[in-house]
């Protein structure tokens, strides 16, 4: 019996440890105190460590059940739940990551994707550069994949004036939450910044307005700063922002 209590606390603890990890991990890297790679290595360790807890906890659950401890098997039940959380908030994710393409930069416009200005110095020690395409990937291998995975980026033709479609592209995306960078009206250029809120990854954002018979075509392009797949995050914002606009 004491054998069962001590594993019960046990795995009550790892529980919440493996849930404390799966918090503090991105947040340290946000914040400078641990570098990328521990700190995805720590959602990992969170996850199969959650998995692992939340296993072991049913085989103790029918042992306590079977030996009438209902204080150690509502014990053991808990731990369960608090050993899910950490699977259910990732699980999104990691379904999402072999879903999608490894690609981080996507556009309306692969043919000439529209190219940020005032957002490059911040871009100055970025991870990814803005060329688009690699010697990895070539630019004509990139478009093909966005192309095949997100159908729906596709530019925007609107009956409002260069002007009043940069004024409202600003407000969209300020609307968006993200960070306004710098507004062009003469050149027809929004330049914005999206930040995630664990890690605090950073995607950048250009949307530019071109004047066209029937009022301006609006294209847009989010390219991250960090990683080689965005997870699907920079299509989604964009089809956001158009659905919206």
């Amino acid at each position: 019996m004491e054998e069962i209590k001590s594993s019960t606390r046990m795995l009550l603890l790892s529980a919440i440890i493996m849930l404390v990890i799966l918090l503090t991990g991105p947040l340290g890297y946000r914040f400078g105190f641990v570098p990328l790679e521990p700190s995805m290595i720590s959602l990992l360790v969170a996850v199969f460590g959650s998995l692992l807890v939340f296993i072991v906890a049913i085989v103790y659950t029918v042992v306590a059940t079977r030996n009438k401890l209902p204080k150690d098997r509502n014990l053991l039940l808990l731990s369960m739940g608090i050993s899910l959380l950490p699977i259910i908030i990732m699980a999104p994710q990691m379904v999402s990551t072999g879903s999608v393409p490894p690609i981080h930069d996507i556009t309306t416009d692969t043919e000439t994707p529209p190219e940020f200005n005032v957002i490059l110095k911040l871009r100055a020690h970025a991870m990814n550069d803005v060329a688009y395409g690699s010697e990895q990937l070539p630019a004509e291998e990139l478009a093909a994949l966005q192309l095949a995975a997100y159908p729906r980026v596709v530019p925007l033709e609107t009956e409002l004036s260069i002007e009043a479609a940069v004024s409202r592209a600003e407000m969209v995306l300020t609307d968006q939450g993200l960070e306004i960078v710098a507004v062009d009206s003469d050149a027809g250029l929004v330049e914005a910044t999206a930040t995630t809120f664990w890690f605090g990854f950073k995607d950048d954002l250009v949307v530019r307005v071109e004047a066209i018979e029937s009022g301006s075509r609006v294209d847009v392009r989010s390219v991250s700063r960090v990683g080689q797949s965005d997870v699907g995050q920079n299509a989604k914002r964009i089809e956001k922002f158009l659905a919206v606009f």
